[in-house]
């Protein structure tokens, strides 16, 4: 019996895991700390790029940026506006493997802690959006991805089970958490998140190098 028998939702991060988004968070977050003259390193871009806002705006203030959070969000969200609408695009095998599951009758939901101004432009430019059943955000489940809430919403929203739904994410946090929800979890590797490649792949059901490489495991 493959991985996802019996498996009738499928809940997809955004960031990392279907969309190639972090290099373009670095690239954002090197602007801004380059507008307020914040000297950076590189490692350390690398290493905010695959934080929530929140994380974001707390390693930034204690390099030295005055902002409060709420100049913070306005001005990382116009950076950010512009990247996800004219140059993000999909991870290797992701639109294959969503039209996929479609086709086999699967329910898909998005969730992510992006907002919707900017999960539906790169969704829509890349031609996805209309495969996706639901969506829900970190900020809609009350909760971030330390915890399984998002999961577990999504689920209830695509009218599955927990148990009959896998999660795909490419960061620890999220897989632990789903696992917690009682899902099928799902190792996405990600370069801005290869510090947790051994341990995601002691801890998650299946882990994948590509998202290609889940293609023949839906087939089954």
């Amino acid at each position: 019996m493959g991985i996802f028998s019996g498996v009738r939702g499928f809940i997809f991060d955004l960031d990392g895991t279907i969309a190639d988004s972090n290099g373009a968070w670095e690239s954002i977050d090197r602007k801004l700390m380059e507008k307020n003259r914040i000297f950076i390193s590189s490692n350390e871009l690398h290493q905010a790029a695959a934080m929530t806002y929140e994380e974001i705006f707390k390693f930034f203030s204690s390099k030295g940026l005055k902002y409060s959070y709420e100049q913070f969000i306005s001005e990382i969200n116009a950076l950010a506006e512009t990247e996800y609408r004219y140059n993000i695009f999909l991870k290797d095998g992701a639109e294959e493997l969503l039209r996929l599951i479609k086709s086999k009758g699967g329910k898909i939901a998005l969730a992510t802690a992006s907002p919707r101004r900017l999960y539906e432009p790169v969704l829509r430019r890349n031609c996805i959006y209309s495969l996706f059943d639901e969506f829900i955000t970190t900020e809609e489940a009350g909760a971030d991805k330390n915890h399984p809430d998002i999961y577990l919403k999504a689920s209830e929203k695509l009218g599955v089970p927990p148990w009959e739904c896998a999660v795909f994410e490419d960061v620890l946090k999220g897989i632990v958490s789903a696992g917690n929800g009682g899902m099928v979890t799902v190792g996405v590797y990600d370069s801005y998140s290869s510090e947790d490649f051994v341990t995601m792949k002691q801890i998650a059901d299946v882990f994948l190098m590509s998202l290609r490489d889940a293609l023949p495991m839906i087939i089954q």
